[in-house]
């Protein structure tokens, strides 16, 4: 089969630095690979480009390098979309298709430029598994294809293809703690963002906003009021404004999702083929769209309709293409709880404080906690002597009111006229005058070479 379709990926990356969000981090240069699938179109993996400030693109058959710009770019489903302009581009390649949903045992070929070598590598294995898996780049479960094909650095992005060269997947991460297995987004994913390009939808893929238990014991299926044919999923929370607000509730049974009957462990039989986790509904659908739940709640049995809204849980998970949000007041600097925030420690899910991982493993969106919000480093004045070891911990009251997000935050102290007193979540009180911690502000902004008292979105 002919590969020319394949191309190797450059990107120049510039991250935020989330321990001074003012600031981005130096800039980066990385490869990975890429499928041209139409004219002057490259599908590759948006964790290639994320952050990038230049990409460029080369060709098999070629030295130079062709300037692309990301078209489109789905980070939950880790795919984008590059536009190459030149008309060149296209001279001796053939676009590749889309092929359909291997099956388990099938043949297939990883096909990329990993790290290490400049001529095109070819990888052969069979697919092992397809279910629902955490997807690195961007915490999302969703659906994925195993295969016993080494997938390495510089190889991701490219193209998994079938016996007929067809694609059947873009590679995206190596399985950890497993040797020569690697990851692929599957063709239904990838259709699903072809689809949402052509009809303008938002590529996020839409959040299901509730905690659940898996429904294994019977003497607690019998005390839910479920039948011996019932089967589903307890619900123990629901997130503020996520898609189950206000159409679930705690102590529901989840019985079906869009139609598919729910087991007691959770999955389903996805497209009447992959018995699989039911999240991975949510994979095929947009923003916007309304799917269908039944449910027992006090033992009746409902069917009701769920708007699917974007994911949205208390802390972030990984942002790309954005700035870091922040605020400085009187040389206290405050940050939104995100997953890049906690990443600022080494061996983060052990290093972190324990409090704010508490809120990013088990926290629950509410209308009266939507965000948390962290004193992230003192910027040392006489304004603020006394208080530079209250650091890393969440602020809980603004003068006797919880903050309800970030917004809220910066507009409780903007308003202030008099004392500022801050509480954090450790007991530890902060109380600044707030016209002498203004008077001070540009001062600590320009010791400090701080471009602004805070972010561009506030």
């Amino acid at each position: 089969m002919s590969h020319s379709a394949v191309v190797r990926v450059y990107a120049t990356t510039q991250d935020p630095d989330y321990e001074c969000p003012w600031q981005t981090d130096s800039p980066d240069d990385s490869t990975g690979s890429g499928v041209v699938i139409g004219p002057g179109q490259v599908l590759t993996g948006a964790h290639v480009v994320a952050n990038a400030t230049f990409i460029q693109v080369q060709k098999i058959s070629e030295p130079d390098k062709y300037p692309a710009k990301i078209h489109s770019i789905c980070h939950d489903a880790d795919l984008a979309l590059l536009e190459v302009p030149a008309e060149a581009f296209m001279t001796e390649i053939e676009p590749a298709h889309l092929g359909s949903m291997p099956e388990q045992r099938d043949r297939v070929a990883v096909v990329g430029f990993p790290v290490g070598g400049d001529e095109i590598s070819i990888s052969e294995g069979v697919v092992s598994r397809i279910e629902v898996q955490r997807y690195s780049h961007s915490q999302r479960r969703l659906l994925a294809v195993t295969v016993d094909a080494a997938i390495n650095e510089g190889n991701s992005g490219g193209p998994v293809m079938d016996a007929d060269g067809k694609v059947v997947g873009i590679a995206f991460q190596a399985l950890e703690d497993a040797e020569n297995l690697g990851e692929m987004v599957p063709t239904t994913v990838i259709q699903r963002f072809f689809d949402g390009i052509g009809q303008g939808r938002d590529l996020v893929i839409p959040g299901f906003g509730a905690a659940t238990q898996n429904l294994e014991n019977p003497m607690l299926r019998r005390v839910l009021g479920m039948g011996n044919r019932d089967s589903g999923l307890l619900v123990e929370g629901v997130d503020y404004g996520s898609s189950a607000w206000d159409v679930l509730e705690p102590g529901d049974v989840l019985l079906e999702l869009a139609g598919n009957p729910i087991a007691n462990n959770g999955t389903i039989t996805y497209r009447n083929r992959y018995r699989t986790s039911f999240e991975a509904v949510l994979g095929e659908h947009f923003v916007g769209d309304d799917l269908p739940v039944t449910i027992l709640r006090n033992g009746h049995r409902r069917h009701l309709t769920m708007h699917l809204l974007p994911y949205r849980p208390l802390v972030c998970r990984d942002q790309y293409d954005r700035r870091p949000r922040w605020f400085v007041f009187g040389g206290l600097v405050f940050q939104v709880l995100t997953r890049d925030f906690l990443k600022t420690w080494d061996r983060w899910w052990r290093a972190a404080p324990k409090a704010l991982l508490s809120h990013y493993d088990d926290g629950v969106r509410s209308a009266e906690q939507r965000e948390v919000v962290v004193l992230s480093e003192v910027l040392a004045d006489e304004v603020n002597v006394g208080y530079s070891h209250f650091c890393y911990q969440q602020i809980v009251n603004v003068n006797g009111h919880r903050p309800v997000d970030f917004r809220d935050l910066v507009s409780r102290i903007d308003s202030c006229d008099d004392l500022v007193d801050l509480r954090t979540a450790g007991g530890d009180r902060i109380v600044l005058d707030a016209q002498v911690a203004r008077a001070a502000g540009p001062r600590i902004l320009e010791r400090y070479q701080v471009p602004s008292d805070r972010s561009a979105d506030l």
